[in-house]
């Protein structure tokens, strides 16, 4: 196909809606991003509108197209990415969810997967076929709890009368005009129902949590022609075509490049995530890291990856600025922290929905600590920074080993933060030029899966200018901060133990 042809990326994430549109290089053409609320009802709940994330996704669309303006010609295929775990129920005639869209940060469910947890043999059962660990944050406890909580749902759901989906499968339904219950392994590998051999539902584990097989959409590739966009949505005279679905995160494990065994990334968006390629051979780690589906090209045996997921990272930026009024926007955060030295003794964990890798404590809440009549507002500031580090450092402490890291994600503009992180792991962290890793995966299997590129060798030999944050710290000094971040971790854990008894 012609160079000329773009490529069009649905970004769906946890705060916002984008839509961004590619030239075959890497290099955003338009973009359009409409911002999305989250509703707290209780503590520990998150929820979101169903319909507030198919129209703002539908207005990002049509904003970008406007942008293209006759451009819109030249769109090869669509690529999709989303926000992972998020869970919706929905009516299959009307279209129309039946509740809420429980959040992946959502906490409501997270005693009843401590309940499921002390099922003798039932964390190896779930971690062989699954990867997983009981932990509310993934969608097969949220889909028990909507079954169990909503009138009705679960004779509806034995009939057939309702479908499930995390986001992916929300926007192909809504695009397709209700054509489409699919989902891609990716996003089917995070739903503790779903059997990493086989890569399709897993009886067993759908039998455990009591979730009728008739809830569930049809599992797809990563890439290939998976589905379309209804002309009605569009206005154009032909539909646009989704050849590329992946969950965020395996999205920008793709956008980074990482193809071979090894290879890993850590996005920093509202959680941070760390994921590192295990190739096509199916592992299981021993301190508690996921293993899931890396991506899945038409045709082709999954790639598999170990992921680290921490729960708070941006979101912690947000508080500052949201909650406590401490800057006015994410973006003062860097100089703020940069007109300190150190942090003056002040550490922050920003475990407000629960510790994810390695410790999965649903229970955790944020701690600040070490404060004294001193402490100001830069220091707070930097041990800010220095928490979201310190949570990926954790993850990366049980990863094994890798020379480098590749970085993106909207906190990964952030200088400072990248520094302080190749400090604490002492490799390199590498900062693509183009930050939108996420939205860029996205597209690049859409590429593969229109034919626009024949091959991975043929993304890899893409041009890239990339930016090197290396280790400068001395090592006395980040091995003790790691060692009172360890305490503050125990102290954190410990005040929640005491608050529950």
């Amino acid at each position: 196909m012609a160079q000329t042809s773009l490529l069009l990326a649905l970004d769906q994430g946890t705060s916002s809606s984008r839509c961004l549109a590619f030239n075959l290089k890497g290099k955003v053409i338009a973009k359009e991003q409409k911002l999305l609320k989250n509703q707290f009802p209780k503590p520990g709940w998150v929820e979101q509108d169903p319909e507030d994330i198919f129209d703002g996704q539908l207005a990002a669309l049509r904003g970008c197209l406007k942008q293209l303006g006759a451009r819109h010609k030249r769109i090869a295929a669509v690529g999709l990415t989303n926000q992972r775990e998020t869970t919706i129920i929905w009516d299959r005639k009307t279209g129309q969810a039946i509740g809420p869209a429980l959040v992946w940060q959502d906490r409501r469910t997270a005693t009843q997967c401590e309940n499921w947890s002390k099922i003798t043999g039932a964390q190896e059962m779930l971690l062989q076929r699954n990867g997983l660990i009981f932990d509310a944050y993934f969608s097969g406890s949220k889909i028990a709890w909507l079954l169990e909580h909503t009138p009705g749902a679960r004779r509806r759901a034995e009939a057939g009368e309702l479908a499930f989906g995390t986001v992916d499968s929300w926007l192909t339904y809504r695009f397709s005009d209700g054509r489409d219950h699919i989902t891609d392994v990716t996003n089917a590998s995070r739903s503790m129902l779903f059997n990493l051999k086989t890569c399709n539902w897993d009886k067993t584990l759908l039998e455990f949590f009591s979730i009728p097989r008739e809830l569930l959409p049809r599992i797809v590739p990563s890439s290939g022609h998976l589905s379309t966009i209804a002309t009605k949505f569009t206005g154009l005279k032909r539909e646009l075509p989704i050849c590329g679905i992946a969950g965020d995160q395996q999205a920008a494990l793709f956008g980074q490049r990482c193809f071979e065994a090894g290879e890993a990334k850590v996005t920093y968006g509202t959680g941070a995530f760390l994921l590192l390629n295990l190739g096509k051979t199916l592992k299981f780690s021993k301190d508690r890291l996921l293993t899931t589906i890396a991506w899945q090209l038409h045709g082709e045996e999954p790639v598999y990856a170990y992921e680290g997921s921490v729960f708070v990272a941006g979101a912690a930026v947000q508080w500052l600025r949201d909650e406590l009024g401490m800057i006015l926007n994410a973006e003062e955060i860097e100089a703020l922290a940069r007109s300190t030295p150190d942090n003056g003794g002040v550490y922050f964990v920003p475990s407000f929905t629960g510790l994810g890798a390695p410790y999965w404590d649903g229970f955790a809440k944020g701690q600040l600590m070490g404060l004294c009549r001193s402490s100001t507002r830069a220091q707070i500031a930097r041990a800010t920074l220095e928490g979201i580090a310190h949570q990926i450092s954790d993850v990366f402490s049980v990863m094994g080993p890798t020379r480098a890291i590749r970085a993106d994600g909207g906190a990964a503009a952030n200088d400072l933060l990248l520094e302080i992180q190749a400090d604490q792991l002492n490799v390199p962290l590498i900062r693509p030029e183009n930050l939108e890793a996420t939205a860029w995966g996205a597209a690049l299997l859409a590429a593969l899966g229109c034919g626009i590129f024949k091959s991975l060798q043929e993304v890899k030999d893409l041009n890239s200018e990339d930016t090197y944050f290396v280790p400068k710290s001395s090592r006395a000094r980040i091995e003790h901060e790691r060692k009172v971040w360890a305490r503050a971790i125990e102290c954190t854990r410990l005040w929640q133990q005491e608050v529950k008894s």
